[in-house]
């Protein structure tokens, strides 16, 4: 039994790995003991799935921790198996233990697995369901529930038939005051005939091995598998500079024929694993800004029918056959742009999966190779091409700073802060406001800076985001060459989505500035005694902050800006869902540039109406897309609150 059940597990097995070795090398194992440690503790602590839906994680945690002391188990029972008379352990104390151990395992996992059987087939959870308008293969719903019988079924088959063998054992040798769950089944068991009792031990055991050694072959195609791979996804996961952080292309690989990805095997290695780590939980679509607005993305869709798509031809992938077309048979072209990029996928999937990635490589596909994608990017593509700027506009870059004697890097050569206005604060009405009062914070702080001037250019946040790899490598190159020509070592800037590309992806491409967002900077200047402001009266309104994607969860900033308002003397008041947790604004991945997918509302206007819900007059903001976002929806809900950035908010509050 153990003989053919390897043989078919090893078969299997290297199908899987033979899959996984298909897709890009982007598999990294630098630091190999810290990572080796720290999936370690990720798995036993199952701290990221307990993050969210205590009962059910807690219960799931059990399994896990059942899965990782049963492999003793039955170690433990194989030898037997060979060694009729072994004793596992010994006879002593850790032989007491072990067996304690594995009678209180063996009724937690029963009890959680009743429980996932009910939730997935007698009271369906609705957390479980994907929405009607969501691209699923056909199959799937049907192979999911297959697939969640065939594994319940075994866990309650080996589990179960282990402890009725056990305990038929106590019935027959005598109590073990060690094992009292066993021991309260071989009670009742004890009016049964020796014979029954014999033949219960022993028919129970080999059932119990015998659906393991069944249920090991299949274990590649189960969603079971993801037990195996979850680990191994936080093991070898690509080192990134921030959650966002995305890989670059290598345009001089002359290998390269089509550049993104279209098919499964053009994914990188660690996204094929995703497919297989995925437990189908569909937190990521719980937080998914565009599923949640009722657009037709659901990430935990896509990452199902990848895992669809390699299970019913996993043989031919591995041989190297070509696979289908991921667009239109993993997510649809409305659900691949609709995305903001926001990262809350990534950040809440519990085994380390990044769904993110897959949409901007499918995306960099449409862009570079099929050349096909919202027609209204081409306009934000030209204005970064031929005038710097999304906008289009050939307005003087300066023109923002009307009236404020803002130095320019020509002007004050030995400047300590560049700051980076960034395109949105350089040409949109609502967020020169922004700059402008940053400027103010500067000029009071006696802060010793300069700006670009006509020689900044847009970072390239949005090309990159909406699949226009290239474009974003010109533009980060001629930046990095332009901020390395007069040294601006230290650069603070107003957007977040420039203190990401700044910091966290021009490194990719060599450079070292130091990138502070700015509400981190007036945090420092406060702190440090150099900003005097004016505490706010108790009839100030109140305030709830909307922590911006790019800034909290992409790069961690969430204390700052909280500080500064508090400094402010404001009443700061939380919407429910905050800092890591935040509900984005709808601008990120191309967006801004765009006409949102059909959906039962805006992205904006449903974190307009949580603003709303926390009884504050004001929103406070420390973005500039966030700002015109929001400004928007509130426009269209009849201006019934303020929307000001956190810099507006200080500068209003400097003493005079």
């Amino acid at each position: 039994m153990v003989a053919v059940s390897f043989a078919f597990s090893w078969r299997n097995f290297r199908l899987l790995v033979a899959v996984i070795r298909r897709g890009n090398s982007d598999l990294e194992l630098d630091q190999l003991p810290l990572r080796i440690w720290r999936a370690l503790v990720i798995l036993i602590s199952q701290r990221p799935v307990l993050r969210t839906r205590l009962v059910t994680s807690v219960l799931h945690a059990l399994i896990v921790w059942g899965f990782l002391y049963y492999l003793l188990v039955n170690i433990g029972d194989i030898l037997h198996g060979f060694v009729l008379n072994l004793r596992f352990m010994g006879a002593g104390a850790l032989s007491g233990l072990y067996r304690l151990g594995a009678d209180v395992v063996t009724l937690l996992i029963l009890v959680s697995v009743i429980y996932f059987l009910v939730r997935r087939f007698v009271i369906p959870s609705r957390e479980l369901d994907f929405a009607q308008n969501v691209v699923l293969q056909p199959g799937a719903k049907t192979r999911i529930r297959n697939d969640s019988l065939i594994v319940y079924a075994f866990i309650i088959f080996h589990v179960g038939f282990r402890f009725a063998s056990i305990s038929a054992g106590i019935a027959l040798h005598g109590p073990d005051v060690w094992q009292p769950f066993g021991s309260m089944l071989a009670g009742i068991l004890l009016n049964s005939s020796l014979d029954h009792l014999i033949a219960l031990e022993r028919i129970s055991w080999w059932l119990s091995m015998g659906s393991i050694f069944i249920f090991i072959p299949y274990f590649p195609f189960s969603k079971h598998i993801h037990l195996i791979a979850a680990p191994i996804n936080h093991l070898l996961k690509p080192n990134r500079t921030s959650l966002g952080a995305l890989p670059p292309i290598d345009f001089e690989d002359e290998d390269v024929q089509e550049l993104g990805a279209q098919r499964l095997e053009q994914l990188g290695q660690s996204l094929l694993i995703d497919a297989f780590a995925c437990i189908m939980c569909n937190r990521c679509q719980d937080v998914c800004p565009a599923y949640v607005t009722g657009k037709d993305l659901s990430p935990a869709a896509l990452e199902v029918n990848k895992r669809h798509l390699i299970n019913v031809d996993m043989a031919a992938l591995a041989a190297g056959k070509s696979s289908e077309a991921l667009l239109d048979n993993a997510i649809s072209s409305s659900a691949l742009w609709a995305c903001t990029t926001c990262g809350a996928c990534n950040d809440i999937c519990p085994v380390g999966n990044e769904p993110m990635f897959d949409i901007v490589e499918l995306r960099r596909y449409q862009v570079l190779t099929a050349g096909e994608f919202p027609a209204p990017l081409q306009n934000a593509f030209n204005g970064m091409e031929r005038q710097g700027n999304p906008w289009q506009t050939n307005q003087d870059r300066m023109a923002w700073c009307a009236g404020l004697n803002v130095p320019t890097v020509e002007d004050n050569p030995d400047f300590e802060y560049l700051y980076w206005v960034g395109c949105a604060a350089a040409y949109d009405p609502i967020a020169k406001e922004v700059a402008r009062s940053f400027v103010k914070i500067l000029n009071a702080a006696n802060v010793n800076y300069a700006v670009l001037g006509a020689q900044e250019c847009c970072t390239g946040d949005t090309a990159r985001r909406s699949g226009h790899e290239y474009l974003f490598f010109e533009m980060a190159t001629q930046n990095i060459s332009t901020l390395s020509s007069v040294c601006a070592n230290k650069i603070v800037v107003t957007c977040p989505h420039c203190l990401h590309t700044l910091g966290a992806e021009y490194s990719q491409f060599g450079s070292d500035f130091d990138v502070i967002h700015h509400t981190t900077f007036i945090n420092d200047l406060i702190n440090n005694g150099r900003l005097d402001i004016k505490s706010r009266n108790d009839d100030y309104p109140d305030i709830t902050f909307h922590d911006p994607c790019y800034l909290g969860r992409h790069n961690g900033v969430f204390d700052d800006p909280r500080s500064v308002l508090e400094s402010s003397g404001v009443k700061l008041l939380e919407m429910d869902r905050s800092r890591k947790d935040s509900f984005c604004c709808g601008a990120g991945g191309g967006q801004m540039w765009k006409e949102e997918e059909p959906g039962r509302e805006s992205v904006s206007a449903a974190r307009l109406a949580e603003a709303k819900s926390t009884g504050a007059d004001v929103i406070a903001v420390g973005c500039p897309f966030c700002k015109v976002m929001l400004n928007d929806a509130n426009r269209a809900d009849g201006a019934s609150i303020q929307i000001k950035d956190v810099a507006e908010i200080v500068a209003d509050s400097i003493a005079d």
